[in-house]
């Protein structure tokens, strides 16, 4: 029982340790296009996000969020760090790692749901940061693409992950 405790424990470290770098890749390196004067940038590094909030409990997954936007910005656009770190965490709470399967109801519904938590939280860190409070439709069309381009690469690798059983025999002590 500790020992099988044990596994459990190191796969998922090891996973969200994995993830969190897949997640400063897609971010900071992968398709990383600049937009707006604020430093900000369109990504698909979400989708990472997306496979951990599906894979991983919710305190695994928040880390692969936090961490990996985290350090994207750091190389990328630091004065989007700390805002980047809270917004990631959020957007994994509309997943659930819970079913068996990757593709679930919940979870084809989830990036819609990140979309708007992404989307505001961006608008009020740019509002804080830049006290701009006019670019709304700015805010929603950059997040639009990113958040769209990511779900549609989430809801593939999922759907391949879930055609190689990886919650089976990858995860298969963390369920």
């Amino acid at each position: 029982m500790i020992e099988k405790k044990r596994q459990t424990k190191t796969r998922l470290m090891a996973l969200t340790g994995l993830m969190t770098a897949m997640t400063v890749i897609f971010t900071a390196y992968i398709f990383h296009v600049p937009v707006g004067m604020n430093g900000g940038y369109v990504h698909f590094g979400d989708s990472v996000i997306y496979l951990a909030a599906v894979l991983l409990p919710t305190p695994y997954a928040s880390v692969v969020g936090a961490l990996g936007g985290g350090i994207a910005d750091l190389l990328t656009a630091p004065m989007w760090m700390l805002p980047t770190m809270i917004i990631k965490m959020l957007i994994v709470l509309p997943f659930s790692s819970r079913s068996k399967s990757l593709i679930s109801r919940r979870n084809m519904i989830a990036p819609i749901v990140s979309f708007f938590i992404s989307a505001f939280g961006y608008y009020i860190a740019e509002m804080i940061l830049f006290g701009s409070k006019t670019a709304i439709i700015a805010a929603f069309s950059g997040s639009l693409v990113q958040s769209g381009g990511s779900a549609l690469f989430f809801y593939i690798a999922a759907a391949a992950l879930d055609g190689a059983s990886v919650k089976r025999t990858v995860l298969k002590y963390t369920t």
